[in-house]
């Protein structure tokens, strides 16, 4: 254990640059993958609300490749994520005590399926709700809607892809509360400061200058950072009791 926390740095740029790659080939080969299952997919988000019943347009004969490009992307950001969230604990890993490093590797699952569950609060509950509004708001003022392909599809993923991002939240606290980088004390201090944050990125990830839209992203935003506060507390004091077992029977460290 102690050959590997004095590892040289060279050493540690080495292994960094192993995984990167790893994480690089996973990828791509799940971007593959997105490229088979794009199609049967953009006809799938075609035919069901908000996008049935309206007409995509192409402005550029290279916007089909662009949108196949894109969800492909997306297809194999999503696909590769376990494997790039187990590449990060792998290079950590070494830095961590036994206990550590099994309780860590049990958030990778844990964050995958958060990733999911953002990717599913952005579509079916954030992304018809921008989508609506700003239909109204075009229809309020007799506009004729024409809706391109590229821009519907850049629209849905503006707003999914920083959600998803923000479900990670609880598990990423965790995980620096397990890495002794963050503690309880120091997210109570930071409240006030993340409810400002939480206001500005909920506004920021949706589209429409509607209140309740960016309400309906903020609250649940506010709900997960005060999760995280809670479980940064179960681990920090599971790791002041762990501290303790170590004292008594090894000495102050």
């Amino acid at each position: 254990m102690k050959q590997d926390r004095d590892m040289p740095l060279i050493e540690h740029l080495t292994e960094l640059r192993r995984r990167v790659i790893w994480v690089l080939v996973v990828f791509a080969l799940a971007v593959i993958l997105g490229f088979v299952v794009s199609k049967p997919i953009i006809v799938y988000l075609k035919s069901v609300p908000p996008a049935n019943g309206i007409t995509w347009n192409v402005f550029s004969p290279w916007e089909p490749l662009r949108i196949y490009m894109n969800v492909a992307f997306v297809i194999g950001l999503i696909i590769s994520l376990p494997v790039t969230l187990y590449h990060i604990w792998a290079f950590v890993k070494p830095g961590l005590r036994e206990e550590e490093r099994k309780a860590s590797i049990k958030y990778i699952p844990f964050a995958f399926l958060m990733f999911l569950l953002g990717l599913a609060f952005g579509y079916y509950v954030v992304f018809p709700m921008a989508f609506y509004f700003t239909t109204t708001i075009t229809q309020s003022l007799s506009l004729t809607e024409t809706y391109g392909i590229a821009q519907y599809f850049s629209f849905m993923f503006n707003i999914l892809i920083p959600l998803s991002i923000v479900f990670e939240m609880p598990i990423i606290v965790m995980f620096l509360t397990k890495l002794r980088l963050l503690n309880p004390e120091r997210l109570h201090k930071m409240r006030k400061l993340s409810y400002m944050m939480i206001v500005i990125v909920s506004t920021i990830i949706t589209p429409s200058p509607d209140a309740v839209t960016a309400l309906i992203v903020a609250v649940p935003m506010v709900v997960l950072y005060e999760l995280s506060v809670y479980l940064s507390k179960v681990v920090y004091r599971k790791q002041a009791e762990q501290d303790l077992v170590w004292e008594a029977e090894f000495g102050t460290k």
